[in-house]
This record gives structure tokens, sequence and C-alpha cells, in this order.
């Protein structure tokens, strides 16, 4: 791994894992996947052999997959090379396992959870948790982490919602929450587009993912069609397997299937008792976003930390002067506040 200066450097593995948990899944996805995970300076130092490491799964957002992380890109750094500055600047302590899973589908995005439409993929990244630990030197229960942007910030969330007792610190950045902002917006696009096919979704969908060049409704209208598998899958649906919580002619709410949606909502979510008592168990529930944010994630954020600091479960909340994009440079911060709550 190239670094550009003398800092010790970590290891990249890049391997290969079949799912389980995927198999069969409706959309025909492959179940093995590449699987890349960060490995800290000093991991395979013979005298450093039975230290172990906290381990932090690092989501992309919509449209991402793991590999991402290691694209060179002009006068920025790569996550690895961040994350070995971040181990040299914290005096080793900032030293993490980072894994980077591969959760993309045909519709570009899981959003992390089980959809009968989609995939296993909130079981899927259960059963690579279980791998991780297996496979290599972390310090397995007690001290899992898991961060993300946008969909990754939604998925990070959701998994310390669903499942503290695997992961037990949370950073979300610019997560998706306060549905009614962020995706209603994009609905009119959706329906413009399905006028080219007369409602048909299923020929929309075909034409946009067979187009080389996507234009900006073309991602708008998919991005509304993977929610919707995502959040409001129904398999007896035709000809495709979800709905859509608006009429495509007019635009308006069809409350019942928006109520679906809303049932994923982390707004919505944060008023089960369950999902209370799970946040409150978590060594570290933080979340950020950009004061800018294009699709209005920031206010949905804001709601947040007003409901749990109301409910008075531990959280901290920072917002930065950015959009939704070009934030890469946020990841180590986020990362750094995750291994300080999971140092044993």
């Amino acid at each position: 791994m190239q670094s550009g200066n003398a800092l010790p450097q970590g290891r990249v593995v890049r391997a290969r894992f079949t799912s389980q948990a995927l198999a069969g899944n409706p959309l025909g996805d492959p179940t093995e996947r590449e699987l890349v995970v960060y490995l800290p300076p000093g991991y395979d130092d013979a005298t450093q052999a039975e230290r172990r490491y906290p381990v932090i799964f690092v989501l992309t957002g919509y449209m991402g997959s793991g590999v991402q992380f290691l694209n060179w890109s002009a006068f920025t750094k790569t996550l690895p090379q961040q994350l070995d500055e971040l181990a040299a600047r914290e005096n080793d302590s900032g030293a993490v396992i980072a894994v980077f899973p591969d959760c993309f589908t045909a519709y570009g995005g899981s959003q992390y959870i089980n959809s009968s439409a989609v995939g296993n993929y909130d079981d899927y990244l259960l059963e690579l948790a279980r791998h991780v630990d297996a496979t290599y030197r972390t310090h397995g229960d007690g001290g899992r982490g898991i961060c993300g942007h946008s969909s990754g910030g939604y998925g990070a969330l959701i998994g310390g919602m669903r499942h503290p007792e695997v992961w037990n610190a949370v950073g979300c950045r610019s997560g998706d929450m306060g549905f009614d902002l962020c995706y209603l917006r994009d609905m009119p696009a959706l329906c413009n587009a399905s006028q080219r096919t007369e409602g048909d979704l299923a020929r929309l969908l075909s034409e946009i993912l067979a187009k080389e060049r996507k234009s900006g409704d073309d991602f708008a209208a998919l991005s509304m069609l993977a929610m919707a598998a995502c959040y409001a899958p129904n398999p007896a649906a035709q000809p495709l397997p979800f709905d859509i919580p608006v009429d495509l002619a007019t635009c308006a709410i069809i409350p019942a299937v928006w109520a679906r949606w809303l049932a994923h909502d982390p707004l919505e979510l944060l008023d089960q008792s369950a999902v209370q008592a799970a946040l409150r168990s978590l060594k570290l529930l933080y979340f950020e976003c950009g004061r800018r944010d294009e699709y209005l994630l920031h206010f949905g954020a804001r709601r947040l930390d007003r409901k749990l600091a109301a409910l008075g479960i531990p959280h901290t909340y920072e917002e930065s002067d950015d959009g939704h994009s070009g934030t890469a440079y946020r990841y180590p911060l986020v990362i750094a506040k995750l291994a300080a709550a999971l140092a044993h």
C-alpha cells in the first residue's frame, strides 16, 4: 500500500467471502463477494502477535461498495492511508481493524436491511462480523463499531438500534432520516420518469439500468425504486415485488404504503422502547451532518438530536460546514471517536 510518507503502514487484505445469508437472494446478486479488510501497523509484528484490536465496519453510501475506499484520488488520501495516520497520531491507541463490505445490489444498494425484494443484508453484516472475529485478532464482543455515510450512515444507525450486542459503538455520517424531507423530494422525478413507459415501472427500471449514460433524473428515479424495494417489499405486487408510496399520475401520497416506509425511519423507530434501550446500551452513539446537505438530512439529524435529548439517551451530534458530498475527510474523525469508545 503506497502512503507517500514514512509512517508505519497497515496492510490491506482483499479476500473472497461466500455468504449464506445472501443465498437465493431475489435479484440474483452474487453470494461470493470481495471483502476488504485493513489491518493496522504492527498487526504482523511477531512481538505483538497476541494483541487484539477494535474492529470497525465502514459502510458506503448508495451506489457504493467497500473497495472504493482504496481508490486513489488527486490530493487526497485513501482511507487506509488515513487510518495509518490515525494510528500514528493517537500513539497507536487509534489502531483499528477496519472492514469495508460489499453490499451493492442490482438496484444500486440495500440500505443494509433485510428485504424480501432485495436480500438479507442485515443478516449479511452479522455474518461478516462473525467471520471477521474468527479470522482476525479482534476484541470480539464489546469491541465492534460500525459507521458509514448517507445510506451507510443509515445502515450503521439501524444496526445499533437492532443489534447493540453486535455493534457496540455507532458513527452515522449524513445518514438517511426524516424520510418526509429526504425522500419525498425525489418522488416527482420518479413520477415524471414513469410517463416514459406509461407507468410500467419494470420497463422503466430495465431502461434506466441499460443506459450507458444515466441522467440526474434517472438516478433519482432509480434510487426511489431501490428504496421502495428495501422499505416496502410486497411479493404479491406486479410487475415489481414492492410498493411505491405515491400515485404515479398525481404524485399524491398513498398513506398505507408511506406508513410502511416510515416504519424504517430512525425518527419513527426511536419511539420504540426496545430501540431506546438498545441505544442506551451503546458505548458511543455519534452522528453528524453537513449544515448544507442537499438532501436536507441535517434537518432529520437535528430532529434526532432533540428526540434523543428529550429521552435522556447519551449521544453526540455535530454539524460541519459541508454539503452531502466531499466529506470523506471526516472518516478518520469518526473512526477515532469509535476507537476511543471501544478501547479495552
